[in-house]
């Protein structure tokens, strides 16, 4: 059976962030609340907002809690905290697929994660879909932002690099 395209690019961005958090696991406490102008926040601040909205896209599109309690920004999150729910995220996004071929025109009423007074929304299932790559991938950018103008390194989080590690790209043999 053929892995829909979907799937793979979640499973990249999964990736990219488990990648992204094993990096700043070398970096010091003071170098994980490094920011700079133009950016979410801080290193450690932004991967815990990645990993939260994350959990939150595929709360409203699976239409039940990845866990109970929901991982909240309501306290300082520790590198810890957002590998363990980047953790539900990856299982999340399996659950998605799980039963097949995705609808992505099928329409989300509501989020179980919708607070008292909050405004309600519906959509169609790619918005949110698309909102999980684009967020992921433009926050995780971010943080290369703060790393390389505070002179530190930045790991490789392309395509290019999945890819290879997964044998779905190398280096083609000479055949003549």
């Amino acid at each position: 059976m053929t892995t829909p395209p979907m799937l793979r690019q979640l499973r990249h961005d999964v990736w990219a962030t488990e990648r992204l958090v094993a990096h700043c696991r070398q970096l010091s406490t003071a170098q994980l609340e490094l920011t700079v102008p133009g950016t979410y926040g801080t290193i450690r601040r932004t991967l815990a907002h990645i990993v939260t909205s994350d959990e939150g896209y595929l709360t409203r599109l699976l239409g039940a809690l990845l866990h109970d309690p929901p991982f909240r920004l309501d306290h300082e999150v520790t590198l810890d905290e957002a590998a363990a729910h980047l953790a539900h995220v990856k299982d999340g996004v399996e659950r998605l697929f799980g039963g097949g071929e995705l609808d992505a025109d099928r329409l989300l009423l509501d989020t179980p994660l919708r607070r008292p007074g909050d405004p309600r929304f519906e959509m169609n299932a790619w918005a949110p879909l698309t909102q999980f790559v684009h967020h992921g991938s433009d926050h995780r950018a971010q943080i290369g932002t703060i790393l390389g103008a505070n002179g530190l390194t930045t790991p490789d989080l392309q395509v290019w690099p999945y890819a290879m590690e997964l044998g779905a790209s190398r280096e083609a043999k000479e055949t003549r």
